[in-house]
């Protein structure tokens, strides 16, 4: 009844999947439950896959049924079909790079947020826990950027949006993976806490699409220049004929809120650890950073942020060996074939992300930490792009990925220019663990910096 899943240990399944990759070949069959699952590494299958989205594959039921079962709005990551076309266009419209570049002042300003918190623990000589700290500063970039929204959980304690965004994508990665809905039959106390922060988080989505849609009634040429990604959102799923519902627009900006939170602010503690722990990345990262802005308190404009080359390089090397997404699961919406392999309609496929591009049969040196690799005009330019999809790849490829970015070299350009990096500690001592909770992050990561001398 139960399957493979007395074998599996939910924190690190990524890791083990990849290890049984190692010992069975690229494509090999679990049970988690009732239901075979087929799991497939090989890179350039993979994005085969992930290309045949949405009409050959879908996010599963089971995650469908499961996000329904615990409130969460729909939006476009859960969302297939025709639905999904429709939220695709609204969603792509309100990310167009020329939106962004209106909207990258708030960003600045939550950055600078970031910079006077991490200036009173230097000053203070306290260790900063990193993930919290960073999940803050990803919350109030994506409720500023995203929504017009003043939450500055930054610059606030006790009970703030994060610490309920922060239970969802766990309780749903771990009821993904359930073999029986325990929370059903006996739910937890921890269960109990999950109904409260969605219900915060739902009426604090509510409170954002109100507030837009008010502001846009008071302001109609915010319909043709939006101001945030909301408002741009709203004026897309009002053009007749889009077929987007208030409901579907607050799903979007619940989905904005948890992916925007955990992906990107995992992304930034992995490559502060990476950074750390390869001095010579270190050392070349802030003398770019230092070079370019001059003051030890100035952020990068918006401008500025394209010629951070070498940053950025860093911030695809990080998401190649710790990518926040190191497996995507897929569900075929009908019957298909997987090099020799059939595949029935329904049968979830767990794409592994990660495996091929760590692995030296693909990439000379596989397991370094190489931000040259990614350089233009490098030997290895260009042979990472074709193994690495940390945003995914094909129709469904994440559409805020040019946000991601921008989001990471500001917060890291931040931390560089102003401050000097005096330890990165974990529990143990060791290399920061991987724990897989619907995103990878690293576990217990504490730092403990020093302000930069001026001049």
């Amino acid at each position: 009844m139960l399957g493979n899943a007395l074998q599996v240990k939910v924190p690190r399944l990524h890791r083990q999947l990849e290890q049984w990759a190692d010992e069975f070949g690229p494509f090999f069959k679990v049970k988690l439950g009732r239901h075979p699952t087929l799991v497939v590494s090989d890179h350039a299958l993979v994005a085969q896959l992930l290309r045949e989205r949405p009409d050959g594959f879908k996010r599963s039921s089971r995650m469908e049924e499961i996000g329904a079962e615990m409130g969460l709005k729909p939006g476009v990551f859960g969302a297939s079909g025709d639905d999904w076309k429709r939220q695709r266009r609204m969603v792509m419209a309100s990310f167009d790079p020329a939106h962004i570049r209106d909207y990258f002042p708030s960003l600045q300003v939550t950055a600078a947020r970031l910079g006077r918190r991490w200036q009173a623990a230097a000053q203070q000589g306290r260790d900063i826990d990193v993930q919290p700290d960073l999940m803050r500063f990803t919350v109030d970039t994506i409720a500023g950027l995203a929504f017009g929204a003043e939450v500055n959980t930054l610059e606030s304690e006790g009970d703030v949006i994060q610490q309920h965004l922060d239970k969802i994508f766990p309780s749903l990665f771990k009821r993904l993976v359930s073999p029986l809905p325990v929370w059903r039959w006996f739910p937890s106390a921890a269960d109990k806490r999950l109904v409260r922060s969605v219900a915060e988080v739902n009426h604090a989505v509510n409170g954002f699409v109100a507030q837009a849609r008010a502001r846009m009634q008071a302001d109609p040429a915010l319909r043709t220049r939006p101001r945030n990604l909301l408002e741009a959102m709203i004026a897309a799923a009002d053009e007749p004929g889009s077929g987007i519902s208030d409901e579907q627009v607050a799903g979007n900006v619940m989905t904005m809120l948890l992916a925007g939170e955990d992906t990107t602010a995992n992304t930034i503690a992995w490559m502060i650890d990476l950074l750390w722990r390869n001095p010579e990345a270190r050392t070349h990262a802030t003398h770019e950073v230092r070079q370019l802005l001059g003051r030890p308190d100035a952020l990068p404009t918006f401008e500025q942020t394209d010629q951070l080359d070498y940053l950025e390089a860093c911030a695809h090397e990080t998401m190649r060996l710790k990518p926040v997404a190191p497996m995507i699961g897929l569900q075929a919406l009908h019957d298909t074939e997987i090099a020799g392999v059939r595949v029935p309609r329904g049968v979830v496929v767990l794409a592994l992300m990660r495996r091929d591009s760590v692995s030296d049969k693909h990439l000379p040196d596989a397991a370094r930490f190489m931000p040259e690799r990614w350089m233009d005009g490098t030997v290895a330019a260009g042979q990472p792009k074709r193994i690495s999809m940390p945003f995914g790849a094909g129709p469904r490829i994440c559409p805020g990925r040019y946000l991601a970015l921008l989001e990471i070299k500001m917060a890291m350009a931040m931390l560089l220019n102003r401050f000097d990096i005096r330890s990165i500690d974990t529990p143990d001592g060791l290399p920061a663990q991987e724990h897989m909770a619907f995103t990878m992050a690293p576990v217990g990561l504490r730092m403990r910096l020093g302000e930069r001398a001026a001049g």
